[in-house]
């Protein structure tokens, strides 16, 4: 099993969630956070005064799948996300060495 970590915008997370249920995952978990890549932030004007943004607000969906399953969310992701645009954010892929469902005591592929 795989864990997909992807950093997007928020206004995508919408289009990427419909994207992975199209590929089955059934379940998925998304925290809103704040980063900075290339972009290095930007300056923005509030009240006459400039300042700058140094965090810009990201949103960070993660998701566990078979590993057979591992390319296509990947391209499910990518395409969904995309917007040409630096900022666009990046996906990290790690390796799941145990799942368990609390609830049931499920293990691995069962209780994914």
């Amino acid at each position: 099993m795989k864990q997909i970590t992807a950093i997007i915008k928020p206004f995508k997370l919408e289009e990427v969630r419909e994207a992975l249920a199209e590929c089955g995952v059934t379940g998925l978990t998304v925290t809103e956070v704040k980063g900075f890549g290339r972009q290095k932030g930007h300056t923005e004007l509030y009240r006459g005064a400039e300042y700058v943004v140094d965090f810009l607000p990201k949103i960070k969906l993660e998701v566990v799948v078979n590993t057979d399953d591992v390319d296509r969310c990947l391209d499910a992701i990518i395409k969904a996300a995309h917007t040409g645009k630096i900022g666009d954010g990046k996906i990290f892929v790690t390796a799941v060495e145990k799942v368990v469902r609390i609830r049931t005591g499920e293990l691995d592929n069962n209780a994914v």
